[in-house]
């Protein structure tokens, strides 16, 4: 196998490893805060509109790091700045 070949296969499967857990990871931290946010609007209801609110921004923010997640991702795969380098 050519050494462009390998480097490339390698980058492939890494990209592959960090987007599964890029998404794994967002994935279950919004699930945790959709969680302790309906906790905390079933104990205080006054409450509830405020918590909304917040938990709207807060997943709008646990959501752009799997976004920044796939666009190292992208760069990787097709503007990889590491292949003048290696391949």
């Amino acid at each position: 196998m050519e050494p462009n070949t390998i480097y490339m296969l390698v980058t492939t499967v890494i990209v592959g490893v960090a987007i599964v857990t890029g998404t794994i990871t967002a994935t279950y931290m919004e699930g945790r805060v959709v969680i302790a946010a309906f906790e905390n609007m079933a104990r205080q209801p006054s409450v509830a509109d405020r918590i909304s609110g917040q938990l709207f921004v807060l997943l709008a923010l646990i959501e752009s790091g799997a976004i920044y997640v796939l666009l190292i991702c992208l760069i990787l795969l097709f503007a990889n700045p590491f292949a003048a380098f290696f391949g």
